[in-house]
């Protein structure tokens, strides 16, 4: 790599602003991880669909309901920007022979730095008084790929690769590898950590796995509807036998990976 390229890369990921608000990310993505998980918990408890959307653009539009919710819009706008540059940039300042871990490394690194700088987005929407629907927009997605020559396909990768990434979390939070992206604390608070991340880890995974089934059935059934994103991929579980204690377990995991986030941004490697 472009030695120029590493030495500016390095420079910004040692940014001390640039440090601070990622931590930020951190903490703000914990907040919306929670608020999906209490929206979830309302839907287990009406025993049915309705109810608020259990997904990132329900989350934000309960922030934007409460007293003062503008300001965190922004300071949810500026901390995801600042994670997903943070992780981008982290990827160009990797120096060495290229392996495939590392190159998967850093695939996944951008993969997730794209997707904060995604969310950064939908909440600069949000705090500009405007709003998104995330289950709709997936809809339309479906539906527009199935109107395409070879659509359907694609709407198989996506669920194949969601599903993937979900394993990916599920693993994580089994094996316990995530203790290496931040120090933890001593005693009794690093043993909380490691719980609260392994739950967490473990339930988004399986919650991601239902989501990208859900577009694999859509693909199959030829009805974009299916594919709903995590608000369809949550509201689904209802459905299933025990399926409102199922969900409430879901959206208590994603209540630990939201405070397993918060003491990431105290205790993050950066």
């Amino acid at each position: 790599m472009n030695t120029a390229v590493t030495h500016a890369a390095r420079t910004t990921i040692r940014n001390r602003p640039l440090r601070f608000f990622a931590r930020v990310g951190f903490a703000v993505n914990g907040l919306l991880h929670a608020l999906i998980g209490f929206i979830a918990i309302g839907v287990a408890i009406g025993a049915g669909p309705g109810g608020g959307e259990a997904d990132q653009s329900g989350a934000l539009a309960a922030l934007a309901a409460t007293p003062g919710g503008s300001v965190i819009l922004w300071i949810v706008f500026v901390g995801l920007t600042a994670l997903g540059l943070w992780l981008i940039a982290g990827c160009f300042a990797f120096t060495g022979r290229g392996t495939p871990r590392r190159a998967l490394r850093i695939v996944s690194e951008i993969g997730k730095g794209l997707v904060y700088l995604a969310l950064a987005a939908t909440a600069f929407v949000f705090a500009r008084g405007g709003a998104t629907n995330s289950a709709q927009t997936s809809v339309q997605l479906s539906a527009s790929l199935l109107a395409t020559p070879g659509g359907v396909f694609l709407i198989v990768l996506i669920g194949l690769l969601i599903i993937v990434i979900g394993a990916y979390f599920i693993v994580k939070g089994a094996r316990r590898s995530f203790v290496r992206d931040l120090t933890l604390p001593r005693g009794t608070a690093g043993k909380v950590t490691v719980g609260l991340g392994t739950f967490g880890y473990v339930a988004k995974g399986l919650v991601l796995a239902v989501v990208g089934i859900l577009f694999l059935v859509a693909a199959a059934t030829a009805n974009p509807g299916q594919s709903s994103g995590l608000d369809g991929g949550l509201k689904a579980l209802v459905a299933l036998p025990m399926g409102s204690v199922l969900l409430i377990v879901m959206a208590i995991g994603l209540i630990a990976y939201a405070l397993y986030s918060f003491v990431r941004a105290r205790y993050a490697h950066l």
